[in-house]
């Protein structure tokens, strides 16, 4: 069994995320390449900003939101982060929630589903690209990049991709399979 997560970063009011989420897990399922697909949104997991005492790597973990996290992640054999740009950057709640693990991470594909104004999120996903290696995640070079994400977007906040929006999404969906599988071994339990 493998399973992907879609995780919605944006936890602000009138935010595009979830719509943007929506239409990738339906991507997602339809490319068949996960057992599993799972919407996972950030506003919902309400994260408080760290507040556990010890470093996340050490798993000592004091606080039952954390466990729950910590499980969550652990599962999940690789991940789509659905993101915003705010400022040229990530948000503050997609690093909280990062930031609250550590080999919970490890060895696990990331795939970038970025949206904004001109820059489509680009200058977002080269940011986080530094923070998810340091955790030894590999995020892979297919994307999906929306410029102008609002002129995808219905009455019903329904996102309607264009032909580059949907080749880019099989193109991100069947890279992370392939590095999955690859690093699966790598998350294998070290003996004794």
């Amino acid at each position: 069994m493998s399973k992907l997560d879609i995780i919605v970063a944006s936890t602000r009011p009138g935010r595009v995320g979830p719509s943007v989420a929506h239409w990738i897990e339906t991507e997602a399922v339809a490319h068949g390449g996960f057992d599993e697909v799972e919407v996972v949104d950030l506003a919902e997991v309400n994260l408080p900003f760290m507040n556990e005492p010890h470093h996340p790597r050490l798993g000592r973990y004091t606080h039952q939101h954390t466990r729950d996290w910590s499980a969550r992640v652990a599962e999940t054999d690789a991940f789509v982060f659905v993101m915003p740009e705010y400022n040229y950057g990530y948000n503050a709640e997609l690093k909280n929630a990062i930031d609250y693990l550590h080999n919970e991470w490890k060895y696990k594909p990331v795939g970038m589903v970025s949206y904004g104004g001109v820059s489509a999120g680009t200058r977002a996903v080269q940011m986080i690209k530094q923070v998810v290696t340091t955790l030894k995640m590999t995020p892979v070079f297919e994307a999906v990049s929306i410029p102008f994400v609002q002129q995808f977007l219905d009455e019903d906040k329904r996102l309607t991709p264009n032909d580059v929006m949907t080749s880019s999404a099989k193109a991100m969906l069947d890279e992370l399979v392939r590095v999955a599988d690859a690093l699966r071994p790598l998350r294998a339990p070290v003996g004794p």
